[in-house]
């Protein structure tokens, strides 16, 4: 029974890492993608900030105590030559009451400065700053060698949000 066990843990233990792995891209596509500024930002988890939000989640039926929200894949920064599109949810504090409903960060950029930097062990910092947008005063993404990147958006009208998630390369729209 005991060696059943043990190999059940060790396919589990497998199974598990192979599933991190499956995103990840050499240091030089990455390289390749910040350099050319044309890629596009997959947001997995939005980890909010705001207490409140965090105790909200937890107080729900069969939730767990981590403040991680796993996301479905469909919400992206898309960065490209001349044009940025962010479509983020959010979840915290807004200090403005927004009309229409929709809290989220959903936008077009064409006005906007990037300023990268690259350390020493290869992370890259992209610092993004929109002129054209009234509530996002920064967007810090922090891309590491395995295409892995952490976002942090600062907005000027609610409380910081940060994403973890993945960059690839930007799709032909036709």
């Amino acid at each position: 029974m005991k060696k059943y066990i043990s190999i059940l843990f060790v396919f589990g233990f497998l199974f598990f890492f192979q599933s991190y792995s499956a995103q990840e891209m050499d240091s030089k596509t990455v390289d390749a993608l910040v350099n050319s500024q044309d890629f596009t930002f997959h947001a997995q988890r939005a980890n909010p900030t705001n207490y409140d939000v965090i105790k909200v989640m937890n107080s729900m039926p069969n939730s767990t105590s981590t403040r991680i929200l796993d996301l479905n894949g469909d919400y992206t920064i898309i960065v490209k030559d001349k044009m940025l599109e962010v479509v983020l949810p959010y979840f915290g504090r807004s200090f403005k009451a927004n009309i229409g409903g929709d809290n989220s960060y959903r936008f077009t950029s064409k006005d906007y400065t990037v300023t990268k930097s690259q350390n020493k062990k290869g992370k890259w910092t992209i610092k993004i700053k929109p002129n054209d947008v009234n509530n996002v005063d920064e967007i810090i993404i922090e891309v590491f060698k395995n295409g892995k990147a952490f976002t942090s958006v600062r907005g000027n009208d609610r409380q910081p949000i940060s994403y973890d998630g993945y960059i690839s390369k930007s799709e032909e729209t036709k």
